[in-house]
Parts: C-alpha cells; sequence; structure tokens
C-alpha cells in the first residue's frame, strides 16, 4: 500500500491491494466491476504462470550449467576477464593510458635533467680553488694518519728474528715445537 503525505487525491494515485477492494468507487456500475475483477483474477493467473516458468527456466538453466561444469566462481571470473576487457577497450581508459604514459615519459625526462645538472653542479663545485684547496688538505691528514714502514725508529719493537720471520706467541711455560728443552 502507498502512503502518500500531503494533500491526498485519489484520481493520482490509486488504491493497491486489500483496500482497492474495499473501496469501490461509485461510478462503476455491477458489470464493469464484475468485469475488472474478472480482468484482475486473469492478470493474477498470468503473474502466477510467469513466476512458475521463470522458475523452470532458472532450474533448467542451473542443471545444464552443472553439466557443463559452469561453477559460480567460473561465471565470476568470466564476469570479471569481461568487464575488464570492455574497461580497457572503453574510450576514457584508453585516453587514461595515453596521457599516464605522457606524463611517465616527461617525468624521466624531468628527473633525467635534473641528475645531469646536479652532476654538472658537483663538478663545477669540485673544480673550485676552494674545493681543491680542501681537498689538498684532507689528502694531506689522510697521508699523515695512514700507518707508515718502520723507519727504523728506537721507539718500535720488533717482533721477527733476525731471518725477518714473524716470532711466535707462545703462552708462558710452554716452548713451540721445535725447541724442545732436554
Amino acid at each position: 500500500m502507498f502512503v502518500f503525505v500531503g494533500p491526498k487525491s485519489p484520481d493520482i494515485f490509486p488504491e493497491v491491494g486489500e483496500d482497492a477492494v474495499n473501496a469501490v468507487p461509485s461510478s462503476l456500475t455491477e458489470e464493469e466491476q464484475a468485469e475488472l475483477h474478472s480482468e484482475l483474477a486473469k492478470v493474477e493467473d498470468e503473474i502466477q504462470t510467469l513466476s512458475q516458468v521463470l522458475a523452470a527456466k532458472e532450474k533448467q538453466v542451473a542443471e545444464i550449467k552443472r553439466k557443463l561444469g559452469i561453477t559460480p566462481l567460473n561465471e565470476f571470473k568470466q564476469n570479471l576477464s569481461k568487464g575488464w576487457h570492455e574497461v580497457t577497450t572503453s574510450t576514457a581508459y584508453k585516453k587514461t593510458s595515453e596521457t599516464l604514459s605522457q606524463v611517465g615519459q616527461k617525468a624521466t625526462t624531468a628527473f633525467s635533467s635534473v641528475g645531469t645538472a646536479i652532476s654538472r653542479k658537483l663538478e663545477d663545485v669540485r673544480n673550485t680553488p676552494t674545493f681543491k684547496s680542501f681537498e689538498e688538505k684532507v689528502e694531506t691528514l689522510k697521508t699523515k694518519m695512514s700507518p707508515t714502514p718502520s723507519t727504523g725508529d728506537t721507539e718500535e719493537v720488533s717482533e721477527s728474528t733476525p731471518d725477518g720471520e714473524p716470532v711466535a706467541e707462545h703462552p708462558e711455560g710452554t716452548c713451540p715445537p721445535d725447541q724442545k728443552t732436554h
């Protein structure tokens, strides 16, 4: 049943269902009413028949799909593939794809240009007298800090034998295998 808020107008919204049977307009004759009741019964029978036919057809479709091995998951995949194909072949998708491709190419070019510019700028900085002076100072410091071969300082103790072989250290109370005590 329809619920209408506002001024009621029976001419605009006809009543449906039980209320329609109880509210018989006074302008209809008994013969017209009987004819309408007959038509109503006929249409309701047709609706019921169509519902039964539809149910039978749905059952038939389900049986055919079962025999073909078509599952709801397969149908879903097929519908998804079909939908994706429709999307990718649409004009909007193609235009968007082209635009994004162009944007990507421009971004790549821009990043490459920025990288080249930074490299040039760093090379320019490296060639400045200030940087060269700094680089020389770092090199000098590095040379002073790195270990050098011994120059005969008396402070350094050589840990090698007279023939140049390193002396192996042994814990106290042990002797090297070649020097056994008798």
